[in-house]
């Protein structure tokens, strides 16, 4: 069953029915560094196979996004995390993050990770830090073209 959250004129909502995937693959394609050039396609996969909070302004229209992929009992990557450019400077995306670590789904869960350039800051707020052992950790890339076969 999805949760809402409400703020003044925002909310977030987890029903991936109210979710606009055109402004979100667009963000993600255009404006992100982590997901240039994904397709909509996969987008729309990737939060199919995810828990979705999106994040709407007074009329509805989203105005953040940010998704989960966990098991929902020892792991959570959390990725995807925006805010739009009219929505930003107003403590938004610390609400978000805030709504993601404290939905009750999430609770018993070990370990979290995310990957981030630029806003550690906002992250350490909720216990995120560096990996003790980044040797620790591997990972296999590939590139749009890669996986489209191009």
């Amino acid at each position: 069953m999805p949760l809402e959250w409400r703020r003044g004129d925002y909310a977030i909502s987890t029903d991936p029915a109210r979710l606009d995937l055109g402004v979100i693959h667009g963000f993600l394609d255009r404006e992100s560094y982590w997901a240039e050039g994904v397709t909509r396609d996969r987008v729309a996969r990737s939060i199919e196979r995810s828990l979705p909070f999106g994040l709407y302004d007074a009329s509805g229209a989203q105005a953040g996004f940010a998704r989960v992929v966990t098991d929902f009992t020892i792991f959570a990557w959390l990725c995807d995390v925006f805010v739009l450019e009219p929505h930003r400077g107003l403590g938004l995306g610390v609400w978000l993050v805030e709504t993601v670590m404290s939905h009750p789904e999430l609770q018993s869960l070990r370990q979290w990770l995310l990957g981030t350039k630029d806003a550690h800051g906002l992250y350490a707020r909720f216990g995120f830090e560096p990996a003790e052992e980044p040797g620790r950790y591997l990972r296999v890339r590939r590139s749009e073209r890669e996986i489209a076969g191009g």
